[in-house]
């Protein structure tokens, strides 16, 4: 599965300013240990003893965007290939153990990154590792297992992509908003470059990027520091490294100049709806304070049922069905910024359209108050606490963010941060980056006639 939805909850719990669980938030974080091994795999324990419980993740620091031209969805393709077996442990033997464990473990593949994760009891640590650790460099590849494994991912994307008006029209629209960046390409693959990968592909890549000294060990659980060093130094220490990769630096988006239109009607499609996205800079590219306050900002545009959308066009207008923004800031490169709507009945789409955009206009000419900006960061402290109750989130904010190039310094000063944003820094992102004039606008429309 691909992972922008948790890159996104693990930005938003990690920049959530947290007021009321600062304490604990700084207490868990002194107990963080971060270390490397000598073969240069990156390791990072995160104690937590409220249930005897560990999740064990490895993360690779390659997405879908570091793949070679023409070969899109080899790094999807090859997160299926690690299920295969090795020499030591025979396919479906992985999951076997995790199912015998009473545990879930599963994989994920986004634009920069791809994890693999068991939860499993604490005692069974030291088998977790053992399985990743051979499968980091002993994965047997034959021309059996990779065409086998390739219909099936061909079948997912039938049944993902092609299966979904949404998802047709989501990857339009990423094609259209990046016109040079790799984040334009879906990271399941276009289909006529999947059905040409092959072993040779497989190979290569699983030589290059498959190897400690580009991967990050979380481990988060019911576990002791020392206790996980000494275990993974026993398991992925023996891991010889990998080739040393080059700096990961990708095509660069041109200037944006031009107002772009993308536009799909299919019968499967009941209500009409609309989206307005736009490139922005993220966390790791964006200028002091401006990846900060474009989350706020998502958050009092179209966060939740506070938001400004929601409260003026769903409840006193009534024009909207739903209307929201979304803000991703947790990317290697840029990111992207989005506002949506969907009239309700007896309105049209053209109404809600008109009347997010006014909001948006508003917002810059007016700015936001700082009793409306300080309840955005309530919002996000809520999250926060919620969020903290799931041990897995803590494992993937640290393992999202070292993947993307963010250090534990980044993730303990989030807080801090989120807190120094100012009405006008609010103002001043939106008025610099929601220009009508350069953004690509998505309607998803219901089949003209109705035929299937």
């Amino acid at each position: 599965m691909t992972f922008r939805t948790m890159l996104a909850l693990a930005t938003t719990i990690a920049l959530a300013a947290p007021a009321l669980a600062q304490d604990a938030v700084q207490g868990d974080t002194a107990a963080i240990e971060h270390f490397a091994l000598d073969n240069g795999l990156e390791v990072v324990v995160i104690p937590d003893h409220r249930a005897p419980i560990v999740t064990h993740m490895v993360w690779y620091k390659v997405g879908s965007a570091d793949e070679a031209p023409g070969k899109s969805g080899i790094a999807h393709f090859f997160e299926h290939l690690m299920f295969k077996g090795t020499a030591k442990h025979p396919g479906g033997e992985l999951d076997r153990v995790v199912y015998e464990l009473g545990g879930t473990g599963n994989a994920f593949t986004s634009y920069d990154y791809t994890a693999y994760y068991q939860i499993v009891p604490p005692e069974a640590l030291a088998t977790m590792m053992d399985f990743e650790a051979d499968r980091m460099r002993g994965l047997i590849l034959s021309e059996d297992v990779i065409g086998a494994e390739r219909d099936v991912v061909l079948e997912e994307r039938r049944m993902r992509i092609e299966g979904s008006p949404q998802a047709l029209l989501g990857e339009e629209t990423s094609a259209t908003l990046f016109q040079n960046h790799p984040y334009r390409i879906p990271t399941i693959g276009w289909m006529h470059e999947m059905e040409q990968l092959n072993r040779a592909d497989a190979v290569a890549f699983y030589d290059q990027y498959y190897a400690p000294n580009n991967a990050i060990l979380v481990v988060a659980g019911d576990v002791d520091p020392a206790d996980v060093r000494t275990l993974a130094e026993a398991s992925y220490g023996l891991v010889p490294r990998g080739p040393t990769l080059p700096p990961r630096i990708r095509p660069s988006e041109p200037e944006h100049n031009t107002a772009r239109t993308v536009t799909l009607s299919d019968p499967r499609v009941g209500i009409a709806s609309f989206s307005r996205s736009w490139v922005v800079p993220s966390y790791r590219s964006a200028e002091p304070g401006e990846a900060e306050a474009l989350d706020l900002l998502s958050e009092i545009l179209g966060g939740g049922m506070r938001s400004r959308f929601y409260q003026q066009i769903v409840v006193k207008s009534g024009i909207g069905s739903n209307a929201g923004a979304g803000y991703n800031g947790g990317s290697y490169d840029a990111s992207q910024f989005a506002i949506y709507g969907a009239p309700q009945s007896g309105k049209t789409l053209a109404d809600v359209e008109t009347a997010v955009d006014a909001q948006v206009a508003l917002l810059i000419k007016d700015g936001v108050t700082p009793e409306e900006l300080d309840a955005a960061k309530a919002r996000f402290v809520r999250s926060l606490i919620f969020a903290r109750d799931a041990q897995e989130g803590l494992a993937n904010l640290y393992g999202s963010v070292l993947a993307t190039g963010g250090t534990i310094e980044d993730i303990d000063a989030w807080p801090d941060r989120i807190r120094a944003v100012t009405p006008e820094q609010v103002q001043a992102v939106a008025a610099k980056y929601l220009d009508p004039s350069i953004a690509v606008t998505s309607y998803l429309l219901p089949s003209p006639t109705g035929a299937q």
